[in-house]
């Protein structure tokens, strides 16, 4: 049996990343191919195909766990009755060479502990030769892969798993120190656990001090933050938008997606969350990644990319690996890189208008870039697309991605004006004001009193939420009032907010998910512009309590079965909270900003009542 989702907790060290259940079992770790293997599988709970476990022989432990201070590093504490354990997890890296640390302290009496190693290459489908060396640790190795195991513990084989048994007194200490390399170049030395403690420590500390708080919700957002941290790349500057693939959206189900990737979609809310909480350097680390991202012919501007700019993500399924809890197929790689989704041009420009006004420097290659993809959008924006929740169900006029290519000429105007920069200004504030028309004409269906999903249907969509968010029109305006009722009647299930109907099957998959918590973050922000305080932070705050015991957030929430659902730790949520709690607490979050100040029309022409 899987253990829950949100049993988990994240350690990191900014190149690769693992997840630990409560009951001390690591049982995926990895991240894309630039930096390191999938040593373990897609498969969380899966011992067969690689886990990971330190724990107390006798059954029954009390658990208890948290993170050290403002750091990555995890505390599980084990409690029986013959005594107390604690397990200290952490990741370092070093040249070449990712380590994962595992010290196990002896707190009180005498505990009698196990650990079992299962090591599974290339998502649980190889199984590498294992091999003793001359000092004594375990070489794990197949192909270009190869783990290092460093212990004193004695250990052995035991069929496919490698297993040994060790009691701890109080005071009494023992690690474990497992290390990936390629394994055609020279082995590394082990680490000295202590010292990469003390110093991974110091790191993560160090970096959290540069936070600048948010009133009563500081806690949750620095935590936020060190996980958005966790999930960027050190050397690229790329933010994935998970660790993992194919942790289902509903139980069972195929909605199974891999989300190790990097989405422009975020590009927007990431520069807001970095830099309204005082992280500059990483938010201009991240403008650089966005640019060489999506730098060539702007007709094959990507939604998505590697975490280094990849843009091959084709995508496969691995017809040996049942899923989580019976959830199949499990995908390595996103077929939706491929989509065509106006949107992205929206964020895109909007990020960099966003960077500009931050002050993270001017770049006269950026603006050539911009007027590059405006260039094609003006050329493609009026065509149907396949929409923000890249659905498969064919492309059509989504009226969410329209407001985006709206964006996305109101920013180039924005910047053009504020900076004086040269472009075809009233050119673009033609094109800017030919969308806002087509939307409000189009995309408002006067009988419902709303705007809808796309042009001509009658279904909602919680995108439509984002419309006074990116300062389409004014919160004020009676068509958003009408939106937003519609969506609470409609889309608000047990207080929290669904993407959109999967029910009516629109999207060319089998219906039902959980909450996508993005979507009820948007509808706290939507409160905030309405005056609607104290919903907000009602609302807000009951948001937070879906957090697990160490301040995680999936993709999703079940609010009936009371579980998180989809890949974990989610960028998506976590930036949401981050933004959502800096507007809560100060007119400078984003949803003031962002909002605020367009040069848009904002009458738009008549709506349709037909």
């Amino acid at each position: 049996m899987s253990s829950p989702i949100e049993d988990y907790a994240v350690i990191g060290n900014c190149e690769t990343l693992a997840l630990i259940g409560r009951s001390g079992s690591i049982d995926w770790l990895g991240m894309p191919r630039f930096d390191s293997a999938s040593c373990f599988s897609a498969l969380l709970g899966d011992p067969s195909h690689g886990r990971w476990l330190i724990s107390p022989i006798a059954p029954g432990a009390q658990v208890r766990r948290r993170y050290r201070g403002d750091t990555l590093i995890l505390e599980t504490l084990f409690e029986t009755p013959d005594g107390a354990v604690c397990v200290i997890d952490f990741m370092s890296r070093r040249e070449g060479c990712s380590d994962l640390v595992r010290l196990v302290r002896g707190i009180r009496g005498s505990v009698a502990m196990r650990t079992e190693l299962v090591v599974r290459f290339d998502y649980g489908t190889i199984m590498p030769w294992v091999a003793r060396r001359e000092d004594g640790s375990l070489q794990l190795a197949a192909g270009p892969d190869r783990l290092l195991l460093h212990t004193s513990v004695k250990l052995r084989g035991k069929g496919t798993r490698t297993v040994g048994e060790f009691v701890l007194g109080a005071g009494d200490e023992v690690s474990f120190t497992l290390s990936y390399s390629p394994s055609y170049l020279a082995s590394p030395a082990p680490p000295d656990a202590a010292k990469a403690l003390d110093h991974v420590e110091a790191r993560w500390s160090d970096w959290a001090q540069t936070f600048t708080p948010m009133g009563e919700w500081s806690t949750a957002v620095r935590r936020s933050l060190l996980t958005l941290k966790a999930l960027a790349h050190w050397q690229t500057g790329g933010i994935v938008a998970a660790g993992t693939t194919s942790l289902p959206e509903k139980i069972g189900g195929p909605r199974n997606w891999d989300y190790r990737y990097c989405w422009l979609r975020d590009a927007t809310l990431t520069l807001y969350a970095l830099l309204g909480a005082g992280f500059v350097e990483e938010a201009g680390a991240w403008r650089e990644w966005l640019v060489r991202a999506v730098a060539g012919d702007p007709g094959k501007v990507q939604i998505m990319y590697g975490v280094a700019g990849e843009r091959r993500l084709d995508e496969f399924e691995l017809p040996g690996l049942p899923g989580y809890e019976n959830s199949a197929p499990v995908r390595v790689g996103n077929a939706a890189s491929g989509q065509v989704q106006l949107d992205v041009y929206g964020e895109v420009i909007d990020a960099l208008y966003v960077a500009r006004r931050a002050g993270l420097g001017p770049n006269a290659a950026t603006w050539g870039l911009e007027c590059a993809l405006l260039g094609h959008l003006e050329k493609i924006w009026d065509q149907p697309d396949d929409g923000i929740w890249e659905v498969r169900g064919g492309r059509k006029h989504f009226t969410h991605s329209k407001v985006m290519a709206w964006v996305a000429f109101d920013r180039a105007v924005r910047s053009a004006r504020e900076f004086n920069l040269e472009g075809p200004v009233q050119r673009w504030c033609k094109v800017r004001d030919a969308i806002h028309r087509q939307v409000c004409e189009r995309g408002f269906d006067a009988r419902q009193g709303s705007f809808v999903q796309s042009y001509g249907a009658t279904q909602l969509d919680a995108s439509l939420l984002l419309i006074p968010l990116v300062g389409f029109l004014p919160a004020s305006d009676s068509r958003v009032r009408g939106t937003l009722a519609a969506i609470e009647r409609h889309l608000v299930r047990d207080g929290l907010v669904l993407r959109y109907d999967t029910a009516q099957g629109a999207d060319g998959l089998p219906p039902g998910e959980g909450a996508f918590l993005a979507c009820s973050f948007w509808l706290v922000d939507n409160y905030i512009l309405q005056g609607r305080l104290d919903e907000a932070r009602a609302l807000f705050t009951r948001l937070l309590s879906f957090r697990n015991d160490v301040g995680l957030l999936a993709e999703e929430y079940d609010p009936v079965a009371k579980r998180q659902l989809g890949n974990f730790p989610q960028a998506f949520s976590h930036l949401s909270l981050i933004n959502t709690a800096h507007s809560l607490t100060s007119r400078s979050g984003s949803v003031h900003r962002r909002s605020a100040g367009s040069s848009r029309t904002t009458g738009g022409a008549t709506p349709r009542t037909s």
